[in-house]
């Protein structure tokens, strides 16, 4: 992280700024045992990017003004994000996640459902209290619609996700659609949501949540390189973890569609979920290499960042130093190593 200095700055400055807000404004009610459930995973950590995109985005084009308006926005994301990780968790039967136990392995399913339903409406509440905040009605209103819209997106990502579980044929281009309902809705969301707290422009909100989209689509591009390639000392997980897992990722798609003989019987083996040894695992690496699969999926990831630099080129900041963190997430996105 060392490259991304301002970066790290932001994020570690935004981290403090929404827990802060989050466990003063949010985190407690009745009973005690659903907001320490709703609450669990977000006390146990995560990068905090989506915050901190709101309120960089608030930032750079409008100041601090504009990002003190834009602190319950931020926190709304992290939260609703949070919301989504829960019933993930239930959904793939996760033991753990972040170093912990998943919700519900701690306070059973029912118990977490109920405890993501309140994280959803707690992140509505958040929207809702950036009046107090200086946020005017109908940006408060419009910020309820891009949250609302990106909630409907990682919806119809999951499903699709699910879906091409059971799928062996899963044409890559599909999986890029869903990457970005999934995961890159609520990236392009949480940089419309900054812009929004800073400006009254249209074009220029549904620039910034280009942006997002771009970055967020980038990032889990790369999280499907690191879950294949990555050094399992930095990424914490075994290696070839994503093909152990039959993970249906861009990378093994792309190669299965474009392998053919024994090189493709491999591949079919992991996308019928067969166990395979060590070494067969290696071998299947190797295929993903020389199918072109991982240049077509680092390039592709770079492109996305370059076009989201490309974005913030273009626009004139109040604060360049917001911008140039913005920035140096776009680039990190593609370039991480955990």
């Amino acid at each position: 992280m060392s490259a991304f200095t301002i970066l790290e700055e932001y994020r570690s400055k935004y981290e403090s700024l929404v827990n802060w807000f989050m466990y003063s404004e949010l985190a407690v009610g009745a009973p005690e045992d659903l907001y320490r459930a709703a609450f669990h995973l977000i006390k146990a950590g995560g990068k905090r990017f989506r915050p901190m995109i709101v309120l960089s985005t608030a930032r750079m084009l409008g100041g601090e003004q504009a990002e003190t308006r834009a602190l319950p926005l931020a926190s709304a994301v992290e939260i609703l994000h949070n919301f989504t990780l829960i019933h993930d968790d239930i959904m793939d039967n996760d033991d753990f996640r972040r170093g912990v136990p998943t919700t519900h392995k701690i306070w059973g399913v029912s118990f977490a459902i109920l405890a993501g339903d309140l994280d959803y409406a707690l992140a509505y509440k958040s929207l809702l209290m950036s009046k107090k905040y200086g946020l005017q009605q109908e940006r408060i209103l419009r910020a309820v619609e891009i949250l609302t819209e990106a909630t409907i997106k990682v919806s119809q990502g999951q499903a699709y996700d699910m879906r091409f579980e059971k799928e062996q044929s899963v044409d890559y281009n599909d999986y890029l659609e869903m990457i970005y309902l999934k995961t890159g809705a609520l990236i392009e969301a949480s940089a419309k949501l900054g812009a929004v707290a800073a400006v009254d422009e249209p074009s220029l909100i549904e620039k910034l949540g280009n942006y997002g989209k771009f970055v967020g689509i980038a990032f889990q591009i790369r999280d499907d390189i690191l879950g294949i390639y990555g050094d399992p000392s930095k990424t914490g997980k075994p290696v070839y973890s994503d093909l152990k897992r039959s993970k249906k990722t861009l990378l093994l798609l792309y190669a299965y569609q474009h392998a053919d003989g024994r090189d493709k019987e491999i591949l079919e083996k992991i996308l019928n979920r067969q166990r395979l040894g060590e070494e067969e695992y290696g071998e299947a690496a190797d295929i993903i290499k020389r199918t072109g699969a991982y240049e077509y999926a680092q390039s592709l990831a770079n492109k996305l960042a370059e076009n989201a630099v490309r974005i913030l080129n273009d626009i004139t900041a109040v604060d360049e130093k917001a911008k140039e963190a913005l920035r140096e997430l776009a680039e990190f996105s593609v370039k991480r190593e955990k």
